[in-house]
């Protein structure tokens, strides 16, 4: 039997053995997806919706392309892609995931990045933003808001370490041409190639506007469908007792680096959804907040199976490879753990006074967060009405364009 009908087999039974699930975990299942959409709905549409817009009116007014004259020297020597992967990385960071990704394959839809340049940029420009950090993990999950500088702190480290290192991605099979690349435009040219790029896109304001929140719209709802279906997979995986077969053999890795087999578990959580996964870590009573605090940077910079799904899907519109990304994010999550070991004395231990029955300095106090955790709680609160907004605003769209048909 070849191995295309294997793969076509062992699909078909996973496919029939999640089905089966279903039926028998109904009232799980609802749970599992009610929370999923909960997520989705309050959290991650509004806060990931605004950026998508944003860029792509920048895109769309030649912004992206004047950003990558000035950026091109700094982008190009340090990670070998152009002055545009400048744009991407900032936006990533700023939005969370899966924004890299989509900037990125948009790009290359553009034709203002080769397949090995988007292949690198897409590696270090998806990471976990600020907001989650401070807001959801480190108030929201462990109650200690300076556990929020750790965590960022090895996250953005580990992230620019993978960029360095996936520089050397396909090196060999890169153009010449391309490596050697060189831009000194003034800033008159840079202002001139603004210009011809909007020039070239040629939409008006108006129709770029609706394209952008169509366009927007639309990634996020298959973000949101992933969401869903992963947060009821993990719950089937851990009723059918799944994860904790898996956890008896990765406590036996867990151990070795002197980390509690009871945070095994959670780490199998996170490995497919990063908030149930960090929530888990923090409940976690038998072990250490170092522990914890590794396993959660594991976790954050690893990113979980439903955002790598998201980024697959997004990368699968062009012809960006997967691999890469998948290599980079492991790679991310070991960088980011060992980050967290080396931070944790001189950020959060060493900031502590221990004749002052552990008081932290004022600069460390819950108040320096105060917008990151305000932010997060408004973002919580009223997120869902922009997604009500938005979505409502999305139909309009598409019923205007219906019926001009």
């Amino acid at each position: 039997m070849n191995p295309s009908k294997i793969k076509s087999i062992v699909l078909a039974l996973l496919s029939t053995c999640l089905a089966a699930s279903l039926m028998i975990f109904p009232k799980e299942s609802l749970e599992a997806s009610i929370r999923g959409l909960t997520m989705w709905w309050e959290v991650v549409f509004p806060s990931l919706l605004p950026f998508f817009i944003i860029s792509e009116l920048l895109i769309g007014f030649g912004v992206v392309s004047f950003l990558g004259t000035i950026l091109e020297r700094f982008m190009r020597p340090l990670f070998r892609v152009p002055g545009e992967g400048g744009f991407v990385w900032a936006m990533g960071l700023a939005s969370g995931f899966p924004a890299g990704a989509k900037l990125t394959a948009r790009l290359r839809q553009e034709e203002k990045l080769t397949r090995i340049e988007a292949e690198r940029l897409v590696s270090f420009t998806n990471s976990s933003n600020p907001l989650f950090i401070f807001g959801a993990i480190a108030v929201g999950f462990f109650h200690d808001p300076t556990l929020g500088i750790v965590l960022a702190s090895a996250h953005y480290a580990g992230n620019i370490c993978v960029g360095l290192i996936m520089r050397f991605h396909a090196y060999r099979d890169e153009p010449k041409k391309v490596i050697d690349k060189s831009t000194k435009l003034t800033l008159k040219d840079s202002i001139q190639l603004l210009h011809n790029e909007r020039i070239r896109d040629g939409r008006p304001i108006g129709k770029l506007l609706g394209d952008a929140v169509q366009s927007s719209v639309t990634t996020l709802l298959m973000i949101g469908g992933f969401i869903i279906l992963f947060s009821v997979l993990n719950k089937l995986l851990s009723l059918i007792e799944f994860t904790t077969f898996v956890a008896g053999f990765l406590s036996i890795l867990l151990v070795t680096f002197n980390i509690p087999s009871e945070l095994s578990i959670p780490l199998i959580s996170g490995l497919f959804e990063i908030t149930l996964g960090s929530q888990m870590t923090s409940n976690t009573t038998d072990s250490g907040l170092l522990q914890k605090a590794i396993i959660t940077s594991f976790i954050l910079a690893f990113s979980g199976f439903s955002v790598q799904a998201q980024v697959a899907s997004i990368l699968a519109e062009t012809d960006i490879r997967f691999k890469p990304y998948f290599f980079a994010r492991i790679l991310h999550g070991f960088l980011a753990a060992i980050f967290t070991f080396l931070f944790w004395t001189p950020l959060y231990v060493n900031q502590v006074d221990p004749d002052s029955d552990g008081v932290k300095p004022t600069f460390l106090q819950e108040e320096t967060y105060s917008w990151l955790i305000e932010g997060w709680t408004y973002l919580v609160q009223y997120g869902s009405y922009v997604t009500l907004g938005f979505l409502l605003l999305f139909i309009l769209i598409k019923a205007k364009r219906v019926n001009m048909l």
